[in-house]
Parts: structure tokens; sequence; C-alpha cells
């Protein structure tokens, strides 16, 4: 039995002996409780094993220390011919508080962790105190590497607490001051929620939080660049969600008009900076055929799995034909740098209410179904206003099919559109086809994704393709 010396410093990859114990004696523990983790991807599909990439010790664990440990890995999962890296937080303590028992993995019966109580070290403020300590202190950890934004100020002593309304992520908040977010599921390169809000805040963008730092695999597992596994940026304090904003004045029968338009704007703002900042592009022929039939299958999928959506589908193919109409007519549509997955629950409005402040975007990682490589390609910006008009129908209709309800959506769609046509010079009326196109697509996921995960909200997607099937107007 290899067992971690006493003697292993702060933040050093184990070797490679105990790497392997020390997986082979976690395993049977890990395989039960990540399945069971909102942020796991292949829900229902078994779990055929784990390997482990990647090995740091943040902090000595060291079996019957009166002081946790903090251990960090990297794992992949196999499931069947997929393949996903997962980031792990592991705490080591002899003896586990109260307070944190909903955390516990196990204890592990072999190796250099046994009878040691093994938790998911993220609810742990001791633990997570930490990685804000390193965060401060730029440089190599074993198989890490913490990073620093030039000119940033980051304090000491500022307590930590964990955020539970995320869905594929684990975020921190330290003090009001600083919020960090965990990716669990990881690939290569460079992760599009750090890539793009460094670049606004260098280009002097306002409408997006500025990264303070963040950390990344210093020795890629796999090749194709670091791992990005963490972003600090500040915390917004007092600031609430879009998609609560939207409910408590639909709630309240007041007006969301106003917040809708500046949305609008402040959308426009930051695909006008994305644009100035990044490369750029045109989709032309081939590829907006592509395009085209890339959406048509998708519709195709969904069809196969909701039979209620077989009605519509001429008409919903229909709409995708516009594309590849504009490609034979030789019309070329410019793709840059996008949210990727903009909606109400991606912004924050600064302010004591709806009616006050401003907004900002976040959240930039895109869809996390899609590869890295997916999200990190150029698309039309019509695909961010798309998600946002899906998400004011939202709103309305998880309130109820009324016809008040129809009516607000109207109302904030067309405020969000001439928002959004103001500050960026352009006319969507003009692109009114491309953005059904849009707008048909994500419905089409919508009716997938609520099959699947929410049965109940079905109808609200629904009630949008039986919309959009009808036409354009």
């Amino acid at each position: 039995m290899t067992v971690i010396p006493d003697s292993v410093p702060l933040g050093v990859a184990l070797p490679e002996t105990a790497d392997s114990t020390l997986l082979s004696s976690l395993s049977s523990l890990l395989t039960r409780w990540l399945p069971n983790q909102r942020w796991f991807a292949g829900k229902g599909r078994p779990l055929d094993g784990l390997t482990l990439a990647a090995a740091t010790e943040l902090l000595p664990c060291r079996p019957g220390s009166a002081t946790p440990g903090l251990l960090h890995l990297l794992v992949t999962a196999h499931q069947g011919r997929d393949t996903d890296c997962y980031q792990l937080l592991l705490g080591v303590r002899a003896v586990l508080p109260p307070a944190l028992v909903p955390a516990l993995i196990g204890r592990p019966e072999t190796g250099p962790l046994r009878g040691c109580a093994v938790y998911d070290a993220v609810p742990d403020p001791r633990l997570t105190a930490v990685l804000l300590e390193r965060l401060r202190a730029p440089g190599r950890l074993g198989a890490l590497r913490f990073l620093r934004e030039a000119g940033t100020a980051i304090g000491s002593g500022l307590s930590p607490r964990p955020l539970n309304a995320e869905q594929s992520n684990s975020s921190v908040v330290y003090g009001d001051a600083f919020i960090l977010k965990l990716f669990r599921r990881v690939a290569p390169g460079s992760n599009p929620d750090l890539e793009l809000p460094l670049a606004l805040a260098r280009a002097g963008c306002r409408e997006v939080p500025a990264p303070a730092a963040w950390f990344e695999s210093a020795e890629p597992p796999s090749g194709g660049g670091p791992l990005t596994l963490g972003i600090l940026q500040p915390y917004l304090t007092g600031s609430s969600d879009g998609w609560q904003l939207a409910l408590r004045a639909l709630a309240d029968g007041e007006s969301f008009e106003g917040p809708a338009h500046a949305l609008g704007r402040a959308t426009a703002y930051v695909h006008t900076a994305l644009a100035r900042t990044l490369p750029t592009d045109v989709l032309a022929g081939g590829e907006l055929a592509a395009l085209a039939e890339e959406m048509t299958e998708r519709l195709d999928r969904a069809t196969e799995a909701v039979p209620e959506l077989d009605r519509y589908r001429p008409a919903l193919r229909d709409a995708f034909r516009a594309v590849v109409d504009m490609a034979r007519a030789g019309h070329q549509v410019p793709v840059q740098r996008i949210h990727g997955d903009l909606h109400l629950g991606q912004v924050l409005r600064t302010g004591a209410s709806a009616g006050g402040g401003s907004w900002a975007l976040i959240d930039f990682e895109g869809e996390p179904a899609k590869s890295l490589a997916e999200r990190r390609t150029p698309q039309p910006v019509l695909r961010d206003v798309a998600g946002m008009l899906r998400s004011f129908d939202y709103a309305a209709h998880s309130r109820g099919a009324t016809a008040a309800s129809r009516a607000w959506a109207r109302a904030n769609r067309r405020a969000y559109r001439a928002g959004y046509e103001e500050a960026a010079g352009t006319e969507l009326r003009a692109q009114a086809a491309l953005l059904r196109v849009f707008e048909t697509d994500k419905a089409v996921y919508e009716v997938l994704y609520e099959a699947r995960h929410r049965p109940s909200w079905l109808p609200i997607p629904m009630a949008a393709v039986r919309r959009l099937a009808g036409g354009p107007g």
C-alpha cells in the first residue's frame, strides 16, 4: 500500500504510484457519487469506470490529522465510447462536522486515505478559502497554474459561502467582493467564459464583469491546450437576475418594457464590442446550406422523441429552407463570437428595482451540451437575440398561458428588439426570416429538453412551435 507521506509539501502533484493507489481506493465511492451530481453530464447511462488525469494536494492529506486536507483531482469518466473530464475538489477529514455531512462521498476502505471522511470540498469554507489565497498569489502548484489579471486587487480574509442555484458548475462567493465559478466538466482549450469577458474587459466593455483571476491545468492531460478550471470575478452585490425580475414584474402587473429595452441595448453593446475585438467572418453558399441541414436534422431527431411535433414539421422545415434560399441567392450572413446561451437567467440588473440600475451579461460558457469547439465557433448575433426572445416567452407562460401573459411577452419582445436596434444601428425587421429560423431552432431544442427533463413545461415551447409554424408574423 502506498501512503501519501507526511512530507508532501503544499500544492504538489502526487507521485504516480500514489495516484494509482488513490484512484483505486476512491473509485467505487466516486462511481456511486458522480452520477447523482446535478453537473454530471452523462445521466441515464452506465458509468463504466474512471481514470485519473491529474492529482494535486492543495493541503496535506494525512490520516488522523486534526486539520482538513484538500485534494484537487481531474478524473475522466468512461461511458461506452464517450469520455468526459471532471474537476473534483475533495476534502479529507478524520471526523466530519455535522454541517458537512450532506457533502460526504464516503470513507475509503483501502489506500492512502483509508478510514478518512472524503467529501465535496465546495461547502467547506476552510477549504474554499485556500482557493482564494492561491488566486491572490499567482504561480504553479503541482498540476495547477494560478493566474491574475494585472492591476486587480484581491483582498484577504474574505468569508466564503457556496451558491446553490447553478446546474452545470459550482460557485463560491467571497464576502460581497468576488465570486469564483468552478467548472465541473472541463475540456482542453480556453473556456469562452474566460476568453470573452477577458477580451471585453480589455476592450473597455462595461456590460460584462471583468475576470480578476483564474486557474487552469498546467499540464493538459490529453493535449489541446490548458483546461480552464475556475474564474474569479467581481460579485455584483445587490443585483438580481433578469428571470426573477421579469417574473416579479409579471406577478405584480408592472411593465417590464423599460428594462427589456435597456437589455436590448446592453446586448447590442456586447455584440459590437466582440465584433470589434475578436475575428469575424461570413457564412455563404455551402456553409449556409449546412446550417439549414443541421437545424433540420435537429428537428427530425426531436420529432422522433416528441411525436407531437410531427404535425408542425413541414412548416418548420419551410423556415429552415429560407436559409437554403439565402445561400442560393448569394447572400452572406456575418458571424462573430456571441454569448451562445443568452436568456433572462444569464443577465443581472444592478439597482434596487427593475426600473433602475444597469444590465450585466454573465455566463459566457455557452450551451453546456455542446463541445468546447462548437461553443467557440463564430455565430450570427441573431442566435443570441432569438434566445432572449424565447426567454421572454418562457417567463410569460410560466405564469399561465393567458391573454395577458401573451400580451406581456409581445410587449417585451418588441421593447428588447427596439433597444437592440437602437444600439446596434441595425434593423431586425429586415432580418425577420433569419431571426425566425433561429427562434424556431431554439424552440425545437426546448421541446426536446422539456420532454426529457421537465414534461410539465412542454406546453411552453409547443406554444412557440405553433406560433412559428404559422409564419413569420
